[in-house]
């Protein structure tokens, strides 16, 4: 059939061209989406790739997520989880089935950082750092305060303006260092180390003021929370605001809600104290009263008791001259005594020299030492004959003996030993046990009668 006229219509795409175009279209105009919705439709081949629908109220979008990235999760999704997907728009062309390539999946509402925290916090808990046997009781009232917190900050001056309120007597030393970025972590760190070998602070405050998760990140940082769990001095962890909660919060011996709250929580309060110094100064006045009207009376008895001195000291005097006789006379006693002791016992040592005694016990050892030679030697004599006889009759009433005499054991397939022809039936294997090795025979006849086949032989 031909046309009249020539055909004016436009070209007409293929299905591959238009969607080829179509993929190319939304490769370029979506690089990389996050999309949040319900998991549906979740299926896991042999092959390790996800495949499944992310929908809302209204629509769902086909997802693939292949085995390179999906291996990456600690968990595995399930239907009806709401999640949040990155990744990237494209066109499954075989399908025309617009769809998501996801490069990365997390539960909606639940971002890496959130999920960096948990996954940190379970770690450093199995470890034992929040275990509460482990933390350092804090100084009361402390010494000398010390303070790992940017200079500029508003920490250091929510601290100081709290110090200089409560007890401005208690010296502080600020151990700078930034408290954001990515710098953050490793100078927290320094600062930690820094104050232990300076060795001056008996407590460590450790903080900065409020921000968000990501401004306060460096206090989830594992190399800070380690720093702290492993600080010699005891710790304080202030970071933001009260609802704020940081890694470093549960590896520090003491969590404040604010710095300020810290500065609190460790310095006394010098009303405190002055109130106390005043009631102190009351009681110490009226016992120091009490004591001197004490002491008054019993000086006035003990006056009219005193006896003249010079008289006291002639009798002591002559007392001690007593005693100094005394003890001449016993001492002298005592070693006359002991010279007669000695004497008797160096008689009696002469007359019972050991040196007769050790002559006839070494005399003694030596015979003893033969008499052991010759009876070990007639006992290992009598054991090894006793052993060859033995071993003479073990060998008569050996089976190995029986089959070297031209005897053999025989079995059947099931390895049951064969005592009776009417045990087996022609065309059954057997196997024979000779003396020196083993046959494998197949019966061809089998002979029931009793009468001894050995009686045959020539």
């Amino acid at each position: 059939m031909t046309t009249p006229y020539p055909d004016s219509r436009p070209r007409a795409l293929t299905v591959s061209e238009l969607n080829h175009q179509a993929r190319h279209l939304l490769e370029s105009s979506f690089m990389q989406v996050w999309v949040e919705g319900e998991l549906s439709s979740f299926a896991r081949p042999s092959s390790g790739h996800w495949y499944f629908s992310l929908k809302d109220k209204k629509c769902q979008i086909r997802c693939a997520m292949f085995r390179g990235a999906n291996q990456r999760l600690r968990d595995i999704p399930k239907e009806g989880d709401q999640i949040r997907i990155r990744g990237k728009v494209t066109l499954y062309e075989n399908r025309g089935d617009f769809q998501i390539i996801v490069e990365h999946l997390e539960p909606a509402g639940l971002g890496p950082l959130q999920q960096a925290f948990d996954a940190l916090k379970l770690k450093l808990q199995n470890e034992g750092l929040f275990d509460p046997a482990r933390k350092k009781p804090l100084p009361h009232p402390p010494r000398h305060i010390g303070v790992v917190t940017s200079p500029t900050g508003a920490a250091i001056h929510d601290i100081l303006t709290v110090l200089a309120r409560r007890c401005p007597a208690i010296p502080v030393t600020l151990y700078p260092t930034a408290v954001q970025g990515q710098a953050a972590t490793a100078n927290i760190v320094r600062a930690i180390e820094q104050a232990q070998r300076h060795n001056v602070a008996d407590v460590l405050i450790i903080g900065r003021g409020g921000g968000s998760l990501e401004d306060l990140w460096c206090f989830n940082e594992e190399a800070v929370a380690r720093a702290i769990a492993a600080c010699s001095i005891p710790t304080v962890s202030a970071v933001g605001h009260e609802v704020d909660v940081t890694i470093g919060d549960f590896v520090a011996d003491l969590r404040a809600p604010t710095p300020s709250a810290a500065a609190e929580k460790i310095s006394p309060d010098q009303r405190d104290w002055l109130r106390r110094l005043v009631e102190q100064e009351a009681r110490l006045t009226q016992a120091t009263r009490r004591q001197l009207q004490r002491l008054q009376t019993q000086l006035d008895h003990l006056h009219a008791r005193l006896r003249d001195p010079r008289r006291e000291l002639q009798e002591k005097a002559q007392r001690m001259d007593e005693l100094e006789i005394r003890l001449h006379q016993s001492m002298r006693q005592r070693l006359e005594r002991h010279q007669v002791r000695a004497e008797h016992l160096y008689q009696r040592l002469s007359t019972q020299s050991p040196r007769q005694t050790l002559t006839r016990a070494n005399e003694q050892v030596a015979q003893l030492q033969q008499r052991l030679t010759m009876g070990m030697q007639q006992s290992l004599k009598h054991q090894g004959e006793r052993l060859e006889h033995l071993a003479q009759t073990l060998n008569l009433v050996s089976p190995l003996a029986t089959l070297g005499r031209g005897y053999a054991i025989v079995k059947d397939e099931e390895d049951r030993i064969v005592r009776r022809a009417d045990q087996l039936s022609p065309g059954q294997s057997i196997a024979a046990h000779l003396g020196q090795g083993r046959i494998q025979a197949e019966v061809t006849s089998v002979d029931t009668d009793t009468t001894n086949p050995l009686s045959s032989q020539d």
